[in-house]
C-alpha cells in the first residue's frame, strides 16, 4: 500500500520529502506549476513504490504507510488519489 501524505503537511510543503524519493511520486514541486495553490503535498499511490524513504526526512511527520494512517486522517488516502486523478 502506498504512503500518505496527511493533515501535518498542510501549510507546510517542505520538500525534503521530494528530494528523498527515488520515483517522483510527490507533488506538487517548488517548480511546479501549482504548488502555490496546493496547501500540502501529495503521494500519486500508483507511483509509490513502498519504500519509505520520504518518512525519516519530513520535519513535521505527515507521512504515513496507508495501513498506519491514524484514524483521524484516513480521508487523506483518497485527498493524495485524487490529487492525481486516481
Amino acid at each position: 500500500m502506498a504512503y500518505v501524505i496527511a493533515e501535518p503537511c498542510i501549510g507546510t510543503k517542505d520538500t525534503a520529502c521530494v528530494d528523498a524519493c527515488p520515483v517522483d511520486c510527490i507533488h506538487p514541486k517548488k517548480d511546479e506549476t501549482g504548488h502555490g495553490e496546493a496547501e500540502q503535498l501529495f503521494i500519486d499511490p500508483v507511483e509509490c513504490i513502498d519504500c519509505g524513504a520520504c518518512v525519516p526526512v519530513c520535519p513535521v511527520s505527515a507521512i504515513y504507510a496507508g495501513d498506519d494512517l491514524p484514524d483521524k486522517w484516513v480521508s487523506f488516502q483518497e485527498k493524495n488519489a485524487t490529487h492525481f486523478g486516481r
